[in-house]
């Protein structure tokens, strides 16, 4: 049987689950929901202005 490597350590897995908890509440597994990773949900696109079908700019905020 091949042995895993420890994503954390160098060395072999020696099964202590230390990879699966939580990095920001250690007393809980980690469920991915990307907190430490600060990820948002949305994004914000600023427009300065909207060409119309002529082909000339209007005037935005």
């Amino acid at each position: 049987m091949e042995t895993q490597k420890c994503v954390l350590y160098d060395r072999d897995c020696i099964g202590c689950l230390e990879c699966e908890m939580c990095d920001l509440d250690p007393s809980k597994v980690c469920d991915n929901c990307g907190k430490c990773l600060e990820i948002h949900d949305s994004a914000v696109i600023r427009i300065d202005g909207i060409y119309g079908a002529d082909g000339q700019k209007r005037k935005g905020n």
